[in-house]
């Protein structure tokens, strides 16, 4: 058993990224094109969180055309680049599968108003904040 633990403990990200359920993000995710590598960001609105340790994901929707789009991605992935923060949403789900039905500004996440401490300690994943 501490051969699992030891792989697990490698393959976690040191630093995982702070954000939660309502939040905006941009995830910048690195795409492999033949022998080429180029880093696509992809910006959306948190809606789920699942599992724990190196099998945590987070579902990211977004509305692109009027189309809504939904992409999952794994927390330790390692071609997830970084994750930023856009804005921090006010939600009291855990889960927001509601805004699937939602249409137009309706989807919309009410914005969270941080006080100057809070800001001070927002750290980003991969990258300066």
């Amino acid at each position: 058993m501490d051969k699992v633990k030891d792989f697990v403990s490698k393959k976690l990200k040191p630093s995982a990224p702070k954000f939660s359920i309502g939040d905006l993000v941009r995830v910048y995710v690195k795409i492999i094109e033949g022998e080429k590598t180029r880093v696509q960001s992809y910006e959306g609105t948190v809606i789920a969180r699942k599992h724990s340790g190196i099998n945590e994901t987070f579902t990211v929707r977004r509305i692109s055309y009027g189309e809504g789009a939904e992409r999952s991605f794994f927390l330790h992935s390692p071609y997830i680049e970084k994750v930023e923060v856009v804005r921090t949403g006010k939600v009291k789900r855990a889960k927001l599968y509601y805004l699937r039905e939602k249409i137009g500004k309706k989807t919309k996440v009410e914005e969270k108003i941080e006080t100057e401490k809070e800001k001070s300690s927002d750290v980003t994943f991969g990258g300066e904040s």
